[in-house]
């Protein structure tokens, strides 16, 4: 180890084995939905801030979660359109750190803050009549609090245990940012205990918020099929249609992504490309349309404070 060379940057290939043709063709495409991204989530950041009719726990959550998804796909997407046009795609030890605290740090976030709002939703379609007193103001920030700072700490002991790895060979991260997998593959020593290790943090920070969303679910269900008229069980359903797609989207290509074998990463470089394209690019920019924009409140909202009417409505 003494007379090999310790690492001090790697070199993001991401999409380098394309065309330059095809890579300027991805940078345009990211971009556009980087722009969108940004917009989506932005506007309804500013309007459950500005609009009080939104100043209730679903919207407070779902802030938060919006929050997550503008800096997540920061994270990630300017280091990677900038690399699409450079010829140098270097990023330094730190700033491969940084970025991979900052990437898990904001994911376990959002999986801890869907199983928050699944609880909200089993206490306004379960107990409607005690809402207001069960998802109080302060109980609701003291629960995003939590959210936070417990998935700060697991994301700084993930990121302090593929950075205290010995890197002393090969640079060369076969991804378009610095993630787990394609890290632990260039590490000079033996890896196994410690991706063992990886994969029970991981492992909780998934099935955790999992299981909560599966007991509230259950007892959602369990509610809404005792619904006597059919219109009554379409409501109540419909207030939780978004939320599952958003879970099942997040939890699908985090699944695929850190809990399948080793093994099945290396067979399949490309594979993880997409769906690591799928959870940093595209779900931060479904999160507004699947969630959000299609909500009547948050429609209203938008034509009141746009001035524009009805134009918003008839967009989304």
């Amino acid at each position: 180890m003494e007379n090999q060379t310790v690492v001090t940057e790697f070199i993001l290939l991401g999409f380098s084995d394309l065309s330059v043709s095809l890579q300027i063709l991805l940078f345009c495409l990211f971009l556009v939905i980087y722009l969108f991204t940004l917009m989506g989530n932005l506007i309804i950041i500013a309007m459950v801030t500005l609009d009080p009719v939104l100043h209730t726990p679903m919207y407070f959550f779902l802030k938060n979660v919006s929050i997550i998804e503008t800096f997540v796909t920061t994270v990630t997407v300017p280091k990677m359109l900038a690399n699409l046009l450079a010829e140098e795609k270097g990023i330094s030890f730190l700033g491969c750190a940084t970025q991979l605290f900052f990437f898990l740090f904001l994911g376990i976030t959002e999986c801890f803050l869907l199983a928050v709002m699944s609880y909200d939703r089993y206490v306004a379609i379960c107990d409607p009549l005690h809402y207001s007193a069960i998802m109080y103001k302060e109980k609701c920030a003291w629960l995003a609090a939590i959210s936070w700072t417990g998935s700060m700490l697991l994301a700084l002991r993930q990121t302090s245990l593929m950075f205290t790895l010995p890197y002393c060979g090969p640079n060369q991260i076969n991804h378009f940012f610095c993630d787990i997998p394609p890290l632990l593959k260039l590490a000079c020593t033996d890896t196994s205990m410690r991706e063992l290790e990886i994969s029970i943090y991981g492992l909780c920070e998934l099935m955790t918020p999992c299981i909560l969303i599966l007991i509230s679910y259950t007892r959602i269900l369990s509610t809404i099929l005792r619904i006597a008229s059919a219109k009554g069980r379409q409501k109540a359903f419909s207030t939780c249609a978004s939320h599952l797609i958003s879970v099942t989207l997040l939890y699908g290509s985090a699944t695929v992504a850190y809990l399948i074998p080793r093994s099945w990463h290396s067979q399949a470089l490309h594979s993880d490309k997409v769906v690591a394209l799928f959870y940093a690019v595209m779900i931060p920019l479904l999160n507004p349309i699947v969630y959000s924009l299609r909500n009547k409140e948050l429609k209203e909202a938008l034509s009141k404070w746009s001035g524009t009417g009805k134009l918003f409505p008839q967009i989304f």
